[in-house]
C-alpha cells in the first residue's frame, strides 16, 4: 500500500503539469504533494517530508488567495478599450485563431475597412495580463458579439461572470442595454447559459441575449 502510495502521487505531480488551468494545476498539485507528504512519513524520508510539506503550504497559499478574490468578485480582473486596428490585438487574434474557432468556427477578424464602424473591442486581463478578448459592433443600445475569447489558462477565472456582471460597467458606459451573442457550438452554448445569457425570442436560432 505504501509503494501504490507513492506511485499516486508521482502519477498526480505530472498529472498536473498537464494542466493548462492554474486552478486545477495548483488542486491537483496540493493533492499530489500531500500524497507525497503522507508516503514520505510512512517510509520516514525527512527530505521527502519537507519538500513535499513545502510545496503544500505553496499551493494552500495560492488557492486561498485565489478563492478569496473569487469571493470579493473583483481585484485581479479588467477589461480595456483597445483600438480594433491595434497591431497588439490583431497579434493576440492570429496566434489563438485555431483556439477560437474550436468555439467559434465562423469567426473572421472584422474590420473597420469592411464597413463594420461601430466595432469595439476590449482586451480582459487578469493580474494585469491579457487574459482575453471581446471583439463586438455597437448599435443604439445594444452590443452585437463577433468575439468572446479567455485564454486556456484562465478558463475557469470566472472572466466571463464577472465581464457581465459586476465588470459590465464597461458596457453601460456606452449606454448599452442589451448584448447578444450567437453560439454555433455546444461548448458555447454552455458558456453563455452559464453566465446568464437565455435564447432570444426576436432574434434567429442561436442567438442568446442578456439584458443589463
Amino acid at each position: 500500500m505504501t509503494e501504490l502510495l507513492g506511485y499516486l502521487a508521482s502519477a498526480l505531480v505530472v498529472l498536473s503539469l498537464t494542466m493548462r488551468s492554474l486552478l486545477r494545476l495548483r488542486i491537483i498539485s496540493l493533492c499530489g504533494s500531500t500524497s507525497f507528504l503522507i508516503y514520505g512519513a510512512l517510509i520516514e524520508s525527512v527530505p521527502v517530508m519537507v519538500t513535499n510539506g513545502s510545496i503544500a503550504l505553496i499551493n494552500l497559499w495560492f488557492l486561498t488567495k485565489e478563492f478569496r478574490i473569487r469571493r470579493s468578485g473583483h481585484g485581479d480582473l479588467g477589461a480595456s478599450r483597445i483600438r480594433i486596428d491595434s497591431p497588439f490585438l490583431c497579434d493576440f487574434v492570429e496566434h489563438h485563431l485555431a483556439d477560437i474557432r474550436r468555439f467559434q468556427p465562423e469567426f473572421t477578424m472584422p474590420t473597420p475597412e469592411g464597413g463594420d464602424a461601430d466595432l469595439v473591442a476590449f482586451m480582459l486581463t487578469r493580474d494585469g495580463l491579457p487574459a482575453g478578448l471581446i471583439i463586438a459592433r455597437h448599435r443604439d443600445d445594444t452590443l452585437w458579439i463577433d468575439l468572446d475569447y479567455v485564454l486556456r489558462e484562465h478558463r475557469d477565472s470566472r472572466l466571463g461572470r464577472w465581464l457581465f456582471g459586476a465588470g459590465a460597467d464597461a458596457f453601460r458606459e456606452m449606454d448599452v442595454r442589451r448584448i447578444v451573442a450567437e453560439a454555433s457550438t455546444d461548448p458555447h452554448r454552455r458558456y453563455l447559459t452559464g453566465i446568464g445569457f437565455t435564447p432570444s425570442a426576436t432574434g434567429p436560432t442561436g442567438d442568446f441575449e442578456l439584458r443589463l
